[in-house]
């Protein structure tokens, strides 16, 4: 099966996850762009959905999906969304999309995080993926030498040249050559760092279920 194949699987996965009546939290990215087009089929058994993004609020507009702020709301049932790794304790490397703060906002809203993913996602250990750190863009070169002194290597992320501006005007720096070993305290250490607005390890709000896409179907991680 292609990757695009795997997303598509996992994405109507997913649809047995979603609480009839309620809203539902919806993440950002390719693999939840299949789940947004699923839940687009069954719109009429939800109460409408919160995006963590303008992209994905775009898409569930589009689709006749109202969208919710997280204010106008309380406790979500359960929130989708797609990791760029995660580990076997439902650890996850998050932000490859850009839009990792919001992300976290709205898993830390929700009962349950279900991460969608193909099998290529799942890793021993967090790092490999260039790690995602949102920052306040006159705070990013100090930043950039305190993961240096760390041993990795932090570069701008840029869009057509210039660098891109996430949904809530910040920048994002690229971290390569970590290996976390920890993910509880790196992720606490670093979201203590003047100018980091989100590091795109998600310990604290890590997912409860995973549905892994491979090449013989759905595959369903738990964690603790």
């Amino acid at each position: 099966m292609t990757q695009d194949e795997l997303k598509a699987m996992v994405g109507q996965a997913a649809l047995s996850y979603v609480v009839p009546g309620e809203i539902v939290g919806v993440g950002t990215g390719s693999t939840v762009n299949k789940f947004i087009d699923a839940l687009g089929l069954v719109k009429d058994r939800i109460a409408g959905a919160v995006s963590s993004s303008e992209a994905s609020t775009a898409r569930l507009k589009a689709l006749g999906i109202a969208v919710f702020d997280c204010n106008a709301v309380g406790e979500i049932a359960v929130y989708i969304d797609g990791a760029d790794e995660i580990d076997g304790r439902g650890h996850m490397v998050k932000g490859g999309g850009a839009a990792l703060t919001r992300e976290k906002i709205v898993a830390a809203q929700s009962r349950r995080f279900v991460c969608i993913a193909d099998e290529s996602k799942l890793v021993e250990k967090l790092g490999a993926f260039p790690l995602p750190v949102e920052v306040i863009p006159m705070a990013a070169q100090r930043i950039a030498r305190q993961f240096a002194a760390l041993g990795g290597e932090a570069t701008l992320r840029l869009k057509d040249g210039a660098p891109l501006v996430t949904d809530n005007g910040q920048h994002i720096l690229d971290v390569r050559g970590l290996s976390i070993d920890d993910p509880l305290v790196f992720e606490s250490g670093v979201n203590q760092w003047p100018g980091v607005v989100t590091v795109g390890v998600f310990a604290h709000q890590k997912a409860q279920v995973c549905l892994l896409g491979t090449s013989s179907g759905v595959r369903t991680l738990t964690f603790e």
